[in-house]
């Protein structure tokens, strides 16, 4: 909410999030070649993408049967230090995204990359989450969504830093947001793990 018409791209089915997604990594390598990449609740689009560019590709989701891994990103059982890169588009604002920020790290290896997407209002300082907030329909009315937890601020880069990541975004800015049907501003956020 509020409803984004044209979000969808009538031939390939991507939303703005994967194009921009996309054409970051097309634009910075954000992603090596041949790096083994974890995928949270993997997006089909994304999925394709990484598959083509990555040596192994596993996913994680806590409901999806297809999942390689079945297990909520806040504790998996996973080895620490498995993954070269970290795909977790549109997931954080529906968990405790601070224990899963701390999962995520500890699951980078060193010099690996956290690639995170999330709804975000940058004219905000601080996030806006009230735990108190349970109900479905609530959670539409205050974060947008129903299984929503929170919308963040600006301290969405703090938050990736308080676990010990660096932050560099990407922004879609200008002719790319015409030309690729992007939401204006929308943001890739990368941590590296030291």
């Amino acid at each position: 909410m509020p409803p984004r018409f044209d979000a969808a791209c009538p031939e390939c089915g991507s939303l703005e999030r994967h194009r921009l997604f996309v054409l970051a990594d097309r634009a910075h390598k954000v992603v090596r070649a041949s790096s083994d990449v974890l995928h949270i609740a993997p997006e089909s689009i994304i999925g394709k993408y990484l598959r083509s560019r990555c040596g192994r590709y596993t996913t994680l989701d806590l409901f999806r049967d297809d999942a390689d891994v079945k297990e909520p990103i806040e504790k998996t059982s996973l080895a620490s230090e498995s993954f070269d890169h970290i795909v977790c588009s549109h997931v954080l604002e529906h968990v405790d995204d601070r224990r899963a920020l701390a999962e995520m790290f500890r699951l980078l290896r060193p010099q690996g990359s956290l690639l995170a997407m999330v709804p975000i209002i940058e004219g905000w300082v601080a996030t806006y989450e009230r735990p108190e907030i349970t109900s479905e329909a609530d959670r539409e009315v205050h974060f947008g969504q129903g299984n929503h937890v929170r919308y963040y601020g600006r301290d969405f880069r703090d938050r990736i830093r308080s676990v010990g990541f660096s932050v560099t975004e990407f922004t879609a800015e200008g002719p790319e947001v015409v030309t690729h049907g992007l939401l204006p501003g929308e943001k890739l956020f990368v941590g590296t793990k030291p």
